[in-house]
């Protein structure tokens, strides 16, 4: 049973979390934290949780489950300094864009006789603007959340906690997969990361080209406008997303590197339907992406 939880980041992702839980019931104690205190006092005006921690050690010493909302690095370094302090029974859970490097951080720590359970997880939602203003009861919606359990001696999965967390994720409409750790950073550098990159690098070459151009997203209309959403997400997050899932972000890129100059060589050649008529069967095959 989960009567009082920590969330250590009351950015967008937290405190979504935090708004989801109160709009489906929850109606125990959900304490914030954060290192910047104007995001904790936004969730906490905006009901994403009931109180400010001050120390988030003992907010966490002191809840049934901690959710873990910061960046990959962030998420590396609160493992680290609550294993010590956390006892059996109690769940740490995070949504951070990296599994594998989170979980090979939290082996030893955690999931064994006597330690916290640890259930890695990523909600497969967010938005290309940050911060607990821009935060979203119905975040999670039709989302996909994935769960990557480590492996080790103990089932974090099974534990009491672990189940009530899945129940908590699956009232806020979420759609429950798990995971193999690695798996899900390979897909991700192909389905998520590399995304991010694409609209990155036009973003900042069409700020290049066209900076004092003020009508340029007028012009360009939605297309453009979809392309280039994503290059307003904020280098905080995605500089440990480099760092932490490198050799895949960088396979993913180098793969599409090739694909652009096949494109630039055929661009008078039979090649380029081709291409046109692959790009097309995607989207029949995924209708909704």
């Amino acid at each position: 049973m989960i009567q009082r939880i920590a969330i250590l980041g009351t950015g967008l992702i937290g405190a979504s979390t935090g708004l989801a839980l109160r709009a489906h019931g929850f109606d125990g104690t959900i304490a914030g934290w954060d290192p910047d205190r104007q995001q904790l006092h936004t969730a906490l005006s905006r009901g994403a949780i009931t109180v400010i921690a001050d120390d988030p050690e003992m907010a966490a010493a002191e809840s049934d489950l901690i959710l873990l909302a910061g960046p990959v690095f962030t998420i590396l370094e609160c493992l680290d300094r609550l294993a010590p302090i956390l006892r059996t029974g109690q769940l740490v859970t995070d949504v951070g864009s990296v599994k594998g490097a989170i979980c090979h951080h939290a082996r030893d720590k955690y999931n064994g006789p006597g330690q916290p359970g640890f259930l890695p997880g990523h909600p497969m939602a967010g938005k290309e603007v940050g911060g607990a203003e821009n935060a979203d009861a119905h975040l999670f919606e039709g989302a996909v959340w994935i769960f990557t359990p480590c492996r080790s001696s103990v089932a974090a999965e099974d534990s009491p906690a672990a189940e009530a967390w899945r129940g908590w994720v699956s009232k806020f409409g979420a759609r429950i997969m798990d995971m193999d750790a690695d798996r899900h950073d390979l897909l991700c550098a192909w389905i998520s990361h590399l995304p991010q990159f694409v609209s990155t690098a036009l973003s900042a070459l069409l700020e290049d080209e066209f900076a004092v151009n003020a009508d340029l997203l007028p012009i360009g209309g939605r297309a453009l406008r979809e392309m280039t959403r994503l290059g307003a997400s904020p280098y905080s997050m995605w500089r440990d997303i480099a760092h932490t899932n490198t050799d895949a972000i960088a396979r993913s890129l180098h793969a599409l590197e090739q694909r652009l100059a096949h494109i630039r060589e055929n661009l008078k050649t039979p090649e380029l339907r081709e291409e046109f008529d692959r790009a097309n069967r995607f989207r029949v095959h995924n209708p909704q992406s």
